[in-house]
């Protein structure tokens, strides 16, 4: 068998480790997932089949899907200028196929839609394995979760497109940015003309669109935010057009001719260099105009669109995080196998026995940074899914749990979102480097996979909303706008937690650590909005929020992932208390060790943090520019 340039170490292995005993303890263990499964909206997913579904998906995982990972990287899409095409790579061409063949996509559908009724826990628990594994091949996958957004918001006629997006396997894509509107999207001057028979002519450049263009579908449609003429300022003013890149017979899908839609560009980046990162033109030569139709005939673009933005969020998140836990588990496997040096009790005796470098105390500590993060983190992702299960739970009409509501469920998603976003792609990327770094001077080569994950996990932290755009939602819009509804209900879990007694007391000392950790993020969230509510008299007072609105989110990341990690201890003791298998018996004892250690570890910083944003002055926002 050909070695392909995906499996490293020349022993024609996988770069993927997955973590399946994780993420299902997760959704089984820790946030209850059968009690919600074979029910409801789920009905036809019970748990059972869930485990299967994982198993099934993390074969094609760490087999075919994650084989041209690194050859994608070294050979990526060529593009043609002239014909304004692009050709992707064969391999990757290959592992797209089978990703499309399984048709795991069927997850992120509705029931009328060829769907599975897998509740989101499910979804983003397979999402983690095929997003970590071949993190392009997944985004590329998404014409069908754009055809369940036509669906929602489109007309009788839109809602048959589609289905036929579906049927076609059609690739699709999101376009906002422009190369002046990149966070500002409410500046953006793409326009739409009326051509009065219900379609419209679409005009201007679009930039940074991922997928934009590529050889692996018929088609790709776009959707595509643009101003109407005549349309006021701001976002109120954008509404969003479907623009094919092929016109089709709206009955039976067939291609008729192509569209006034090209791929003008494709950027040269850092990293995940086999998505293709296009500026779009639309509409450059008057004889082929960009054909476009109004989503659902409905002038409400940005709010159709932040359906589609606040899925991107969650995705990102989990692609970091995802390939955090990979990096993580690589790093593991060669810290264990590395013989380097003596023991550090026996480093002056140069007769003393080489031992793996997994013996060596920075080495550990190291690799319990990763698998703190990478393992709270997933935690993370599957509490903010449980919270979005409970939201299309209340959506069906089904029964919620005791004290909880679908505004409360809705709104906890809406909280959660920018942590999982920005949070998760911080931490992934700084300890990424901590993984490469375990490597040594080996982490640097091309040999191992860590340094591509490094490369292509640094998007995280940029596209679809920066860190500091993160940041300030979170604030802003999920806790000043939201009035602390739904931060006083996760401070009110914690609180639970903090004074709980599972595990008989063995916890004790870090549930008295996480309750100084919750008392000085409230102390950040108090002072942060006594800024907010002085900016009305003195406006510079905002300032003050700026400047640590992102500490506010990394210090609410930290206490939540510690939450979320005790929450896995007491789970654990109570496991231990039965007659877990040997295997078990270890996983459940990790889980104990790495609550405690990073409550110990990584909650004392939050009360500096606090110290640090209670006093904040304005000097910074006082310096002049030339003294930067």
């Amino acid at each position: 068998m050909e070695l392909l340039a995906g499996n490293y170490g020349g022993l024609g292995m996988s770069h993927y480790k997955s973590n399946l005993r994780d993420l299902e303890f997760n959704l089984f263990e820790v946030f209850g997932g059968a009690e919600r499964m074979g029910t409801g909206p789920f009905a036809e997913m019970d748990a059972d089949t869930a485990r299967e579904v994982l198993h099934e998906v993390d074969r094609l995982a760490t087999g075919p899907l994650a084989e041209p990972f690194a050859e994608a990287d070294r050979t990526p899409p060529v593009y043609d200028p002239q014909a304004r095409t692009i050709a992707m790579p064969e391999g990757f061409k290959k592992a797209f196929a089978a990703l499309q063949q399984a048709e795991w996509w069927r997850l992120d559908l509705p029931d009328h839609l060829g769907g599975t009724s897998a509740p989101p826990s499910l979804r983003w628990a397979a999402s983690e394995l095929m997003v970590g594994s071949n993190p392009a091949a997944f985004m590329f996958m998404n014409g069908p979760s754009m055809a369940a957004v036509m669906d929602y918001y489109g007309n009788e006629e839109q809602k048959h497109w589609a289905q036929l997006m579906i049927d076609r396997n059609w690739g699709a894509t999101m376009v906002l940015t422009e190369p002046d509107a990149g966070s500002d999207v409410g500046a953006g001057r793409a326009k739409a003309i009326d051509n009065g028979d219900g379609t419209w002519r679409i005009e201007g450049v679009k930039r940074f669109i991922t997928n934009g263009e590529q050889d692996m579908t018929e088609n790709i449609v776009h959707m595509v935010l643009a101003r109407p003429e005549g349309a006021g300022p701001g976002t109120k003013g954008l509404s969003l057009f479907i623009v094919p890149k092929y016109l089709f017979d709206p009955a039976t899908g067939e291609l008729t001719k192509r569209n006034g839609v090209y791929a003008t560009n494709v950027e040269r980046k850092m990293g995940l260099k086999v998505s293709t990162t296009c500026e779009l033109t639309f509409g450059a030569d008057p004889d082929e105009p960009a054909i476009g139709w109004l989503l659902g005939d409905d002038h409400n673009g940005i709010a159709q669109m932040f359906s589609v933005i606040e899925y991107a969020r969650m995705l990102v998140g989990t692609k970091a995080i995802a390939t955090l836990s990979t990096g993580y588990l690589n790093a593991l496997e060669y810290a264990k196998t590395r013989v380097q040096g003596a023991d550090l009790t026996q480093m002056t005796d140069k007769t003393a026995p080489r031992v793996t470098i997994a013996h060596h105390p920075d080495v550990r500590r190291g690799l319990m940074l990763q698998k703190s993060y990478a393992e709270g983190m997933r935690a993370l992702i599957a509490y903010t899914a449980y919270w979005q299960d409970l939201v299309q739970m209340g959506r069906a009409g089904a029964e919620l749990p005791e004290g909880i509501s679908l505004d409360l469920a809705e709104r906890m998603n809406d909280l959660l979102l920018p942590v999982v976003k920005g949070v998760g792609s911080e931490r992934s990327y700084e300890l990424l480097a901590v993984g490469l770094q375990t490597y040594g001077g080996s982490g640097f080569l091309q040999d191992y996979p860590l340094e591509q994950y490094v490369r292509d996990a640094k998007i995280d932290t940029l596209y679809e909303g920066t860190t500091a755009i993160q940041g300030l939602d979170f604030f802003f819009r999920k806790m000043i706008k939201d009035q602390f509804t739904a931060i006083f209900h996760l401070a009110a879990q914690i609180t639970d937690t903090v004074k709980g007694d599972e595990g008989s007391g063995r916890l004790q000392a870090e549930r008295d650590l996480l309750g100084r950790a919750l008392e000085d993020v409230q102390a950040m969230v108090g002072v942060m909005g006594q800024w907010a509510m002085a900016s009305q008299e003195s406006p510079r007072e905002i300032y003050k929020v700026g400047l640590n609105s992102t500490r506010l989110l990394m210090a609410s990341g930290d206490l939540i992932i510690s939450w979320l990690l005790l929450r896995q201890a007491e789970v654990a003791i109570a496991a231990l208390s039965g007659s877990p298998s040997d295997r078990d018996r270890r996983f459940y004892e990790a889980k104990i060790e790495t609550a405690r250690w990073f409550a110990h570890n990584r909650l004392p910083l939050l009360a500096a943090e606090r110290a640090i944003a209670e006093a904040t002055t304005l000097d910074l926002m006082d310096l002049p520019e030339e003294s930067f």
